[in-house]
């Protein structure tokens, strides 16, 4: 069999031209690493820039938190980008067919309502539906917050590879005096494997509770998290179970919706 040479899998395209060459050069950078993380000499390879164009662009759109950059690996999608993205519904089926279910829910319960999904460095709530009682909780659709605190953080780590939720676990910080620590929070992660959905009690806000569970993608893996939130006076540890199955169920529905068997 000949040699033969494959052309590089990450020059996918050409810079666009418009009259705004710096910002057509930057889309570039961006599109350069939209599939994965790449190392400066690789985002050279894939626009075409200079290398100190593409250096200048790299550390620009980091500061920015457009980008991020991990070491051994090079510059990824950052958490400010990802954001944005979800604030602009990227993936708005998820939230479309989510919706009626957080509605039923939030009915159900008398709680808010919120659906979760992971950032670079957290979660990010892309929807939400209020309580109708007057002290209730709010989470803004577009918040990004810690994996580590709270009940719909526990979620994702609890589906992570051991090796990946151990790094969140590592970065955790004390919000609030009863923020798990480290020890406790691996602990809780295995209850939470073992029955399905997590509670959380002031972890991430003193005087706030909540309470999760999982939507599944088509290979079983974790593409969302449902949870209901109120003040700790209605939703404690102690009734994390009463509400546990409305949340299941939510969730569940939503997962029937996607095309997914629940």
């Amino acid at each position: 069999m000949r040699n033969m040479t494959l052309p590089d899998p990450i020059r996918t395209r050409q810079v666009v031209q418009t009259e705004v060459g710096v910002l057509d050069r930057a889309v570039a950078v961006l599109d350069a690493v939209e599939h994965g993380a790449r190392t400066h000499a690789a985002v050279v390879r894939a626009t075409g820039l200079s290398r100190t164009t593409s250096h200048r662009l790299l550390k620009s759109l980091e500061a920015h938190g457009m980008l991020g950059y991990v070491d051994g690996r090079g510059y990824e999608l950052g958490p400010r980008l990802l954001k944005l993205a979800a604030m602009t519904m990227q993936e708005p089926n998820l939230r479309d067919v989510a919706h009626p279910a957080l509605e039923r829910l939030a009915a159900a319960t008398g709680e808010s309502a919120q659906l979760y999904v992971t950032s670079v460095d957290g979660r990010v709530c892309v929807d939400a539906v209020e309580s109708s009682s007057e002290l209730r909780t709010f989470v803004p659709i577009g918040e990004e917050l810690p994996l580590w605190a709270g009940s719909a953080g526990k979620i994702f780590l609890a589906s992570m590879p051991p090796e990946q939720a151990e790094a969140h676990i590592r970065r955790a910080r004390a919000l609030t005096s009863a923020t798990p620590t480290a020890d406790r929070l691996r602990r809780q992660l295995a209850t939470v494997q073992r029955q399905g959905w997590a509670a959380s009690a002031g972890e991430r806000q003193a005087g706030v509770g909540s309470v999760s569970a999982p939507v599944h993608g088509p290979r079983g893996e974790t593409i969302a998290a449902v949870s209901v939130s109120g003040p700790t006076s209605r939703i404690r540890r102690a009734d994390a179970r009463r509400y546990a199955p409305a949340v299941v169920a939510a969730a569940a529905e939503i997962q029937r919706a996607l095309g997914y068997q629940a």
